[in-house]
């Protein structure tokens, strides 16, 4: 289908040569190739009302195209842009009020539909209608965007040094064919009949039906999916808790994982590598963390390498677009409305490129509020690497 600049520039080359008359009659004929809404684009576009367009599509339908007067220049209603010059300033400093107008405008906390913006424009002793508001603003290269997350807070200045090193240690480590797998905690789910945002394909007219409101109701279980994402073997591994999202939930999820398939994959591995957030149950400043990677590395026998990602860099982490991006796909438009769903949906994620996902469901408690003293934080045998050593660090069993 043709664009909207595409079909702006073919406008444009023809526009000024043709006139009242056939300007509708080109319209109109435009309106109808473009079929269902093309009435309403070649308006937006061509700044013309839709009753203009709809008479010529009459018109061209009947064969009734009238070969007669064409008004003299100057006809017709003068353009708002000729009766008042600083129109165009005077919408704009309330369009852009939080930068350029009055930042004490009423619509500055207010909802700038073309409703409004007329409202607002009248105690100015400009009266002009919403639709020409929607006009002036499309020429005036404005739209109807939402927000686009694109800012990740203040970049720490090593940022950049830091994916290279957890790049290179990456590739060191499967050079090897040692372990290397990706960590987090997926957004906590609650279960119930609730929205799923998505949509998939029904029988016309047959949605599932799930409440109105989407309260969540506090005495309903909660689903905590923590997931292990293996870098060179393209797998995933889910150990969805129902009790809470703590490092020692967290670090039972990996040892969950070593002995369902690390421990398999890797037989004579000695070391594991460990990529995660800066933050959240694995975050590098957590000490329970650290204890539990300690218990995990004397269980294993294996030497536990961490590398966390600068603070603000989450969606960096291999596991968002490899793994969770997918299951969030698989489930899209699906009420999570208990365990079993949620452990179904995810167990049967899979993608073209072999992307296949085990899951199991955890029903152990991991109490809230565990604090490590100074005294057993010091029998960890960590060993701080030179470059950023809180970010990077090795973890030995004793």
């Amino acid at each position: 289908m043709t664009n909207d600049k595409e079909l702006k520039n073919k406008f444009a080359r023809i526009w000024p040569s043709l006139n009242e008359q056939t300007r509708r009659i080109f319209a109109a004929n435009e309106a109808i190739e473009l079929g269902r809404g093309g009435v309403s684009r070649v308006s937006r576009l061509l700044n013309i009302s839709r009753v203009t367009i709809i008479k010529g599509i009459s018109e061209i339908k009947t064969g009734t195209i009238e070969i007669g007067r064409i008004r003299k220049p100057g006809g017709g209603r003068n353009r708002i842009q000729d009766s008042d010059p600083n129109i165009l300033d005077k919408l704009e400093s309330i369009v852009d009020s939080s930068t350029r107008g009055d930042p004490e405008s009423p619509l500055k906390w207010t909802c700038k539909s073309t409703r409004n913006i007329s409202k607002e424009l009248s105690l100015k002793n400009v009266h002009i209608s919403h639709t020409k508001v929607a006009h002036l603003l499309s020429e005036m290269e404005y739209s109807l965007q939402g927000n686009k997350k694109t800012k990740e807070g203040l970049n720490h200045k090593d940022r950049n040094k830091q994916f290279l090193f957890i790049n290179n240690k990456i590739k060191l480590f499967m050079k090897k064919t040692l372990p290397v797998i990706s960590v987090d905690t997926k957004k906590k789910e609650i279960m119930g009949n609730y929205q799923n945002k998505g949509q998939q394909w029904l029988k016309k007219k047959s949605p599932k039906e799930v409440n109105v409101h989407d309260f969540p109701d506090p005495t309903l279980d909660r689903a905590f999916p923590y997931g292990i994402y293996d870098l060179a073997n393209n797998t995933g591994f889910v150990n969805v808790g129902t009790d809470h999202d703590t490092s020692e939930f967290a670090v039972a999820s990996i040892k969950g994982w070593w002995l369902a398939e690390g421990k398999i994959l890797y037989k004579n591995a000695k070391e594991l590598l460990i990529t995660a957030d800066g933050g959240g149950s694995n975050g590098y400043r957590l000490r329970l963390w650290k204890l539990k990677l300690q218990d995990l590395a004397q269980f294993t026998g294996l030497t536990i390498h961490v590398c966390h990602f600068p603070p603000g860099t989450s969606k960096w982490n291999k596991i968002e677009h490899r793994l969770f991006s997918f299951i969030s796909s698989n489930w899209r438009g699906e009420p999570l409305v208990d365990y079993e769903t949620i452990v179904n949906l995810i167990s049967n994620t899979k993608t073209t490129k072999g992307l296949t996902v085990k899951c199991r469901l955890d029903r152990r408690k991991y109490p809230i509020g565990k604090k490590v003293s100074d005294e057993i934080f010091k029998t960890i045998k960590l060993k701080k690497n030179k470059f950023h050593g809180e970010w990077n660090y090795s973890i030995f069993p004793k």
